[in-house]
């Protein structure tokens, strides 16, 4: 393990190391303090992200307040994801990719009918995952939000509209995070084969916790 190169500059101990199956849910639990490292390991997979507080669920991450306090779209190096409440819950410590997206949000059995066709709609979704994962910790649909998609590419042109277009990460590309209070994690590696999010071959990423 010392000579994995995933591992070059992390600020802590390994406290979790797991790798995450294509198409598969995950979630953890992050205290302040502690860092999330997100590995692209074979490239070009999105990877869909929430996070609520540890201490209140009903407190959780906010795609609006994040875009309106940094007035802008993508997340960078730097850039905050607040809460709800208008509190950060976690930071962009560093980036291998140049920015990630905040609107294109999670793909659904629902939404794969509309844009694809009906015969998708049995297809696994994003949604599937983060409901899957958020029931842990009884948490419904309900407490579903806007969600970031770390590694996704989704430009905006000049007349407002939106694509979904080849990724612009890389085999071994990543994001760090560092949790600003404590945080559930809840993750969906992205099943979408329709678009080419994915490359439409879905595979697999890799999660460090760091103290």
């Amino acid at each position: 393990m010392e000579n994995d190169r995933h591992l070059d500059g992390l600020p802590g101990p390994v406290l979790h190391d797991e790798t995450v199956a294509a198409r598969a849910p995950w979630s953890h639990r992050l205290d302040a303090g502690q860092g999330l490292r997100i590995v692209d390991l074979e490239g070009n997979q999105a990877v869909d992200f929430l996070l609520y507080a540890t201490a209140d669920d009903a407190e959780r991450y906010s795609a609006q307040d994040t875009i309106a306090a940094q007035a802008n779209i993508f997340l960078r190096a730097g850039s905050v994801l607040l809460s709800n409440e208008g509190r950060p819950m976690m930071t962009i410590a560093a980036t291998s990719v140049d920015h990630h997206d905040t609107i294109g949000g999670a793909c659904s059995c629902e939404s794969n009918s509309l844009r694809y066709g009906h015969h998708t709609r049995a297809q696994h979704s994003c949604v599937d995952n983060f409901l899957e994962a958020n029931l842990r910790d009884g948490r419904g649909k309900r407490d579903m939000v806007s969600n970031v998609n770390f590694f996704m590419n989704v430009p905006v042109e000049p007349d407002g509209m939106l694509g979904i277009v080849d990724g612009i990460s890389a085999p071994g590309l990543f994001v760090d995070l560092r949790a600003e209070m404590d945080v559930t994690v809840v993750v969906s590696n992205c099943p979408q084969i329709n678009n080419p999010c994915n490359g439409f071959n879905p595979t697999p990423v890799r999660m460090i916790v760091t103290a």
